[in-house]
Parts: C-alpha cells; structure tokens; sequence
C-alpha cells in the first residue's frame, strides 16, 4: 500500500514519504488521516449551511490534531474517528460531501504547495485552540476559521488568493496563540524563572510529556500524598514555571533530553509515561506496557486514558503502574542534551516585558549583547 506524507522534517527527501512514514506511521494510518481530513472538509461544509456549533468545532479541532506528526498512529482509533465524524456530518446535514480524500496532495505543484501549508498550519492551530477550549477558553473567530479554512481548502484558488488566505489564517493563528497563554496564564499562574532539576529521586515516578497543562494537572492532583512523583519531558518542561503547577512538591524535575531520543531513554526506565500530546514514538517492546496515551495521542497495543463526560480523566492505571515499577533505587543523575544537571525555564513574555527597564539598561550597557528566539519544538535536525 502507498501513502503520500510531507508534513514535518522528518520526511524522507526529496519527495516526502510514499511507502512508511520515516516517524514511523504506517501507509494504512497516513491514508486513514488522509480520509479523516476530507471528512472534516464535509463537516465543515455542513456547519458552514447549517450554523455553527460548538461540537462541530470540537470535532474539527480534534481531527486536525490527531493528524499532526507523532500524534496519532493507531488504525482502530483513527477509523473510530472518521466514524464519529461522518456521524455527526450525517445528523447535521447529510447533503454536504466529503472531500475526495485521493485528490488532497493532486494538483499543480504550486497549488498543492500553498493548499498544503493552510492545511498543515490549521492542524498545528487545532492543537492550541485544542488545550486552549479543554481549559474553557475560546476565541470566536479562531473557531469560526477552523469552518473557513477546510472549506476554502477544498476550494479552487489561484496563488494569490492562496496567499491571501495564509496572511489571513496568519493573524487568525496569532489570536489562537493569545487565547492559548491566556488560558493557561489565567488558570495557572504566569509563568515564572525556575531552575529545574535533571536527577531522578528514587521511588516510583511517571514522566508526563506533551504540552497538555490540564492532563498534567489532573496527574498531579491524584498523585497529592501517594508518594509517586512527576517528571516532564520535551515540552511539558516550561510546566514548572506555572506557580499552581509547581506548588506540587511531587513535581520534581525533567527527564530526558529532545523528543527524538525517546527510544534510547526510555529502554529499562522503571517509570510510567503518559503522553498527553506528541510527540510519541513507536514504542520499543522494552518499555511499550509502561506507555500510556490520552487524548488524541494514541498507539496500538499502548493503553489509553479516556475522558469521561464530564471532562476529567482517571489516571489510577497510570498511577498503579508506577507504584509497580516501583522507581529507581537510588538518585539517578542525568544530564541535558547539551550537558549540566539541570535547566532554566519560565522566561516567557510576561516575565521578559516585567523587567523590560532593566533588560533596555543591560543592552545599553553592553551587559546583554545577543537575544535568541526560540519558536517551536526541539528538532531532530541541527541548524
């Protein structure tokens, strides 16, 4: 079976990736989130002629997400989607079609190019607005574009009627992210400078990665008093900067060094892990029963932590598993990717334009010389 996937840096060059994914998902997955993401197309057709409704956009935000790279490589949970997709399509407004899920990567190259890059950019806004709407926040036009935007991505267009689409999804993705650090700033605190610790205490312990803040939450509110503690990873890191996050004393550090590395790091980890968002990697036999995935996350054979209806999650398999395992005996130090035994975090807007006075004296002084933005996860590649 063939597949056609060119989303992230990962993609085998030049062409992207036509037999196996080189993150791993398999041709059946690609072409299944291939299918999904027509569905999506028709459903938003449908609430396009039929109205807006708050589930309809949930489920726009919630497919986009499960086809972001290392999220979701599980057949049955894809296939599962679609179904409730197409469910829903059908009770809103059966006239609306789906868009022809073969024809998604076709076309002139330019075209294909510029129709690709809306795409790709909603699905990683779909992830934001995702943790931002889980929190109870919401930005009306950021949801009414998840409509637009799969409705005009099925549309034809010349290339510059592309491009003034992606200058507007631009700013419409800019609010995402305003609503995103609102709800998590308002729910959790502003993020604050804190120095994070790379050694792992003994005793049971789960690593909690992603970037979902509820999740983690939750995690740390069923861990209060039993003696497990909670170790970030990837980009859960900047949780220990939130003040109602790190007044956990069960929250004690991060583990691990980039996303990438997983498959080495985890082998003969005696931990639980969850992971809440990507990026997950096919799991090693080693360490696959100490997996768990939630949300959109999900990988065959790993179990999975399901939302109940009303929105809060059990993690007592998680937490059991972890009590099992048991932890290391004794404090293991380890050391970041590019060395040291522990890291800063917390450096976010906020805190940068509270001391802006003094960063402006430090420049002018010569104290400060160089400033470097960081956007994005950690890549797999250098430069």
């Amino acid at each position: 079976m063939s597949m056609f996937c060119y989303q992230c840096e990962q993609s085998a060059a030049p062409g992207g990736c036509t037999v196996q994914g080189v993150c791993g998902k398999t041709a059946p997955v690609a072409n299944l989130q291939d299918e999904l993401t027509a569905a999506l197309v028709g459903l938003a057709r449908a609430l396009d002629v039929k109205g807006q409704t708050k589930e309809g956009v949930d489920y726009l935000m919630r497919g986009l997400f499960m086809c972001v790279t290392n999220v979701n490589f599980s057949e049955d949970r894809v296939q599962e989607f679609i179904d409730e997709v197409n469910a829903y399509h059908a009770k809103i407004d059966s006239a609306a079609q789906n868009f022809d899920w073969e024809q998604l990567w076709k076309g002139e190259e330019d075209i294909v190019s510029l129709r690709s890059t809306l795409l790709l950019g909603m699905r990683g806004m779909a992830a934001y607005a995702w943790h931002a709407a889980r929190l109870g926040f919401h930005d009306p036009e950021v949801d009414a574009w998840f409509i637009k935007g799969m409705v005009e991505f099925a549309k034809d267009h010349s290339a510059e009627e592309w491009l003034n689409l992606l200058m507007e999804f631009g700013q419409i993705n800019l609010k995402c992210m305003a609503i995103l650090d609102k709800a998590n700033t308002e729910t959790y605190g502003t993020p604050v400078p804190t120095t994070v610790p790379l050694t792992v205490e003994p005793g049971p312990f789960i690593v909690v990665t992603g970037h979902d803040l509820h999740d983690l939450n939750q995690l740390l509110e069923q861990t209060d008093g039993k003696g497990v503690n909670i170790y970030t990873h990837g980009e859960m890191l900047p949780c220990h900067a939130y003040p109602e996050l790190k007044k956990h004393p069960q929250l004690k550090g991060n583990f691990g060094t980039a996303w990438q590395n997983q498959q080495k790091e985890f082998v003969d980890v005696p931990g639980a892990f969850l992971f809440t968002t990507n990026c997950i990697m096919p799991p090693k036999e080693n360490y696959r029963a100490n997996i768990f995935t939630t949300d959109m996350v999900g990988f065959d054979g790993c179990a999975h932590v399901e939302e109940k209806a009303d929105g809060t999650k059990d993690f007592s398999a998680v937490i059991e598993r972890a009590i099992e395992l048991g932890g290391y005996k004794e404090a293991q130090e380890f050391t970041g990717i590019n060395g040291g035994h522990e890291v800063t975090t917390g450096f976010g807007h906020g805190t940068v334009l509270g001391i802006a006075d003094k960063v402006i004296d430090a420049v002018k002084a010569g104290a400060i010389k160089h400033f470097f933005l960081v956007g994005g996860c950690d890549g797999a590649k250098v430069g």
